[in-house]
């Protein structure tokens, strides 16, 4: 991930704190705490609080570089946003969940918690990189703030709070950054009738023929677009919040400007070297094994 943008950067909230994994802070909470089901995505089942297997005594995937080759791509997706080292060095103090039952317990329930409050961190901080949405920039930094003291909160504050209302206020602010973004981008096309097909809010595309599609500034927020064919598409200035991406071919597709766009979703995805990205993003290494196929 490149670190090219001035303050502030979608990577760091704004206390300093990474808003990418840092495995090497962390004691494999994702490997730990999260459940998984036998699927396209992994090779078995774990539950809630159960090691994975392939868990090393050092917090370390034993298989880490050939995860998609034995059945974990859904491993290779997945980014906590920071929470994991957060959870590890800063709620519970450098402890660890081997150290006790009741220890383990709770970071494996606050893990998820701080993961979403993480993320809610990583479209607050993008919100202010914004300058369309200058107008409520004040109002992203208070919001930003509050987050940012939330994630600080001991174990027990953390798992009594209210995410859901906590998220329908971010929400709010991201909505109103939407539509500013939005508007300007329709603006600087100058595409008069894009206002007429714009809206594909949590639309089902799954499978879709979106192949050249002209999508600039287009409201994509929770759509699927699972398996959907999206090369060349124009997605400049979209929203693509909560978008699935899952298996869509993004080959020669232009996301660059689009907004609230995660690793995560471009993990999810086919693609290639001529598939433009936001500059804090970076093409997955698993592209070029799909590019070096598809010639």
């Amino acid at each position: 991930m490149v670190e090219n943008h001035n303050y502030p950067n979608p990577k760091r909230d704004n206390s300093g704190n990474s808003l990418h994994a840092d495995c090497e802070n962390c004691f494999g909470l994702c490997c730990v705490a999260l459940p998984f089901a036998a699927s396209a995505d992994f090779a078995i089942d774990k539950d809630t609080g159960k090691p994975c297997p392939n868990l090393q005594a050092d917090f370390r995937c034993s298989i880490h570089k050939s995860l998609r080759k034995q059945g974990f791509k859904g491993c290779t997706v997945f980014d906590c946003f920071g929470a994991g080292q957060k959870v590890s060095q800063v709620t519970f103090e450098g402890a660890d969940w081997r150290g006790g039952q009741e220890t383990a317990k709770k970071m494996f329930d606050v893990f998820p918690i701080m993961h979403q409050l993480h993320e809610m961190l990583w479209y607050l901080t993008e919100a202010l990189t914004l300058k369309a949405a200058r107008p409520i920039h004040r109002e992203l930094i208070i919001m930003l703030d509050e987050t940012e003291r939330l994630t600080q909160l001991s174990p027990d504050s953390l798992m009594e709070l209210n995410v859901p209302s906590h998220r329908a206020n971010v929400n709010t602010l991201l909505l109103r950054t939407s539509e500013l973004v939005r508007t300007e981008s329709l603006l600087q096309y100058k595409n008069s009738k894009k206002s007429e097909k714009s809206d594909h809010q949590r639309a089902d595309l799954m499978g879709a023929n979106l192949r050249g599609a002209d999508l600039r500034g287009a409201n994509l927020r929770g759509a699927y677009l699972i398996a959907a064919d999206l090369r060349n598409a124009d997605l400049r200035g979209a929203d693509l919040i909560g978008v699935d991406f899952r298996d869509a071919d993004l080959r020669g597709a232009d996301l660059t400007g689009s907004i609230f766009l995660t690793q995560v979703q471009i993990n999810s995805a086919k693609g290639d070297a001529h598939t433009k990205l936001p500059h804090w993003l970076s093409h997955p290494t698993h592209w070029s094994a799909f590019e070096h196929k598809n010639k």
